[in-house]
């Protein structure tokens, strides 16, 4: 191995310090105001050492909140409040996007005044239940967006985008996976619809296609990036037609010249098991840009990844929770802190379990 995983790479436009990217992840820290604050910032700026961040999934609008205490993109306070991260990832000589979010049917009436949350057809969430600002509920069958509403959902994507520019991002991410409200478009199982945003691949795939234009208005495609789940059975997704659908999408997002493919190819997040896993050589067939790679990836996969070219990039989550220079210790050889205990992973209370994490220099 000659160690490509740890050396300095481009992306589009952006000089990266290594071919390791942090990806998003949940961590509950800013408050029912949704305001990003200090305490984020210092966990972002100490894992800098990346060769790019993605942060948390973070919502485009009040109708995309479905997770207490996860920040927002969608007021002035919000907006100014984020600066303090990217000033201070900056500051670490880092390079952060800015992750899109609408939970669309993943989410409750508690987080919306009582009123239910929108998909793209009228099907509800099968199995666990969500942890609401009232507690713990069943989910709920949401309300399919009427067709003339969806032009109001791109809009805030686009909005959401014009304030991550305003706040110092130097780029965004597009949320297209994991069973949230543009996966809920993509995809047979959850999308119903039967106008211009449903019946077909083609159709089911416009919202997405059109979110992303919308972004690329604001910042140039090289900057934004898009993340799809094939395999992914998180929030009860799967669906028969998963390998026309994602084949499709990716030939169509080809054409935006993007920063990257975010594709969650590894299977550790639950797989519906509806035929062989997508891979990122499937992905390669349609997609000419970066590639990103993520799901259940170590430091032996994620070298072998980038070195015989699966892969331009690994996003890595979990080992990140614990150890906030998780590159920098693989390029040396040195172990990891040990995992956090999974209770502290979401806790609102501050930085036990967040900050708290020893570097190893």
């Amino acid at each position: 191995m000659t160690q490509k995983l740890y050396q300095p790479t481009t992306l589009s436009d952006l000089s990266l310090k290594n071919h390791i990217a942090l990806a998003p992840m949940t961590r509950a820290r800013s408050g029912p105001d949704r305001i990003p604050n200090a305490l984020m910032a210092e966990y972002y700026s100490q894992r800098a050492g990346v060769g790019l961040i993605i942060t948390e999934a973070t919502t485009i609008s009040a109708q995309g909140n479905g997770w207490n205490h996860s920040p927002g993109i969608y007021t002035d306070e919000m907006t100014e409040a984020w600066k303090l991260t990217t000033e201070a990832v900056h500051a670490n000589s880092g390079t952060v996007f800015l992750q899109l979010w609408h939970t669309g049917r993943a989410s409750h009436s508690d987080f919306h005044g009582g009123k239910l949350p929108v998909s793209a057809s009228a099907i509800k969430i099968d199995g666990d239940q969500i942890h609401t600002p009232a507690g713990k509920k069943d989910y709920e069958v949401p309300r399919a967006l009427e067709t003339d509403e969806i032009a109001g959902v791109i809009a805030d994507y686009k909005v959401a985008a014009r304030r991550a520019k305003t706040a110092g991002f130097d780029g965004v991410e597009v949320h297209s996976a994991n069973g949230y409200l543009l996966n809920q478009f993509l995809e047979s199982k959850t999308n119903h619809r039967t106008d211009i945003y449903g019946g077909s691949i083609e159709n089911r795939t416009r919202l997405l296609l059109e979110v992303v234009a919308a972004v690329c208005e604001v910042f140039p495609a090289n900057r934004v990036g898009v993340r799809l789940s094939p395999n992914g059975a998180f929030n009860d997704m799967g669906s028969t037609d998963y390998r026309e659908q994602y084949t499709y999408a990716a030939s169509q997002l080809d054409t935006f010249g993007l920063a990257y493919l975010h594709v969650m190819d590894g299977l550790a997040f639950g797989f519906h098991e509806l035929g062989e896993p997508m891979t990122l050589q499937d992905f390669r067939k349609v997609f000419s840009g970066p590639l990103m790679g993520n799901c259940g990836y170590d430091k032996d996969s994620a070298e072998a990844a980038i070195e015989n070219g699966a892969a331009d990039m690994i996003a890595i989550g979990r080992p990140y929770i614990s150890t906030p220079d998780v590159a920098e210790r693989w390029a040396k050889g040195l172990e990891l802190n040990p995992d956090i205990d999974m209770a502290h992973w979401y806790t609102p209370a501050g930085a036990e379990g967040y900050t708290d994490q020893p570097a190893a220099m």
